[in-house]
């Protein structure tokens, strides 16, 4: 017959290996979310940098003339 005292210890030792287990679950998900969103991060950065190159050194410099724009039909 085991004490009372021991069985408490037991069952508060299993609680804390439980919990601890979740929070390990939990940590590995979070490091996945934040690697996912570096990456999604680091596309999305390339992106800009890809769309800054393309457009034309003097847009911006000033307002544009919107009678560039028409098209040639016009």
């Amino acid at each position: 017959m085991t004490h009372p005292h021991t069985d408490d210890i037991l069952q508060r030792l299993e609680a804390l290996e439980i919990k601890a287990s979740f929070t390990e679950d939990l940590l590995d998900q979070l490091n996945l979310t934040i690697y996912q969103q570096q990456q999604l991060i680091d596309q999305l950065t390339r992106e800009v940098i890809q769309l800054r190159q393309q457009v034309p050194e003097n847009a911006a410099q000033g307002p544009r003339n919107l009678r560039d724009e028409i098209p040639p039909h016009y």
